[in-house]
Order: structure tokens, then C-alpha cells, then sequence
């Protein structure tokens, strides 16, 4: 029988052994980090869009209340109304408080 130094493994095999499987784990370790704070900056970077219909202004403004029932469709019909009269004279309609 020749296995009487188990398989020709000595002290520098597993030394060895040992050092590549660390490294090897420590590889691991290092790409998960880099891959998870990749993936952070580049969500940080690229904001969703804002959908146009989110645009703050006068008239948006006023759908949101009658959306949240704050005025009738009445009230809002006549609110539109002098906010497009308004601005079709060029008034900013700096006096309408919603």
C-alpha cells in the first residue's frame, strides 16, 4: 500500500488547500459587495420620470379637490372656467386661492 501519507497530501497541500478556499470565499464576499452597491447607485442615478400628468399647477390642482370631493362639479366648472379666462387675458390669476 502506498496511501500511507494520505494521498500525498502534506503540510503545504492543506496549507494551501486552505489559503484557496479563503480566497476564493473572500472573492465571493468582495463581488456580492461590489454587485449590491452597484445596483444602489445606479437606482440612486437614474430617477424614475415623473408621469406628465402629475404637473403641479392651477387646474391641477383643482382636479385633485373635486378628485377628492372638496368642491362639486358645478364649483369646478365654474373655477376652470375663470382660471382659463384668466390666463387668456394674461392674468396669472395671482388672486384665485384654490
Amino acid at each position: 500500500m502506498m496511501y500511507w501519507d494520505d494521498h500525498g497530501m502534506n503540510g503545504w497541500g492543506a496549507g494551501l488547500m486552505v489559503f484557496t478556499t479563503l480566497l476564493f470565499l473572500g472573492l465571493l464576499v468582495a463581488a456580492a459587495v461590489v454587485l449590491f452597491r452597484y445596483a444602489g447607485r445606479s437606482a440612486q442615478q437614474h430617477p424614475a420620470p415623473r408621469p406628465p400628468e402629475q404637473r403641479s399647477g392651477p387646474e391641477q390642482v383643482l382636479a385633485e379637490r373635486l378628485a377628492r370631493g372638496e368642491i362639486d362639479p358645478e364649483e369646478y366648472r365654474l373655477r376652470l372656467a375663470a382660471l382659463r379666462d384668466a390666463a387668456g387675458r394674461g392674468g396669472d390669476g395671482a388672486g384665485w386661492t384654490p
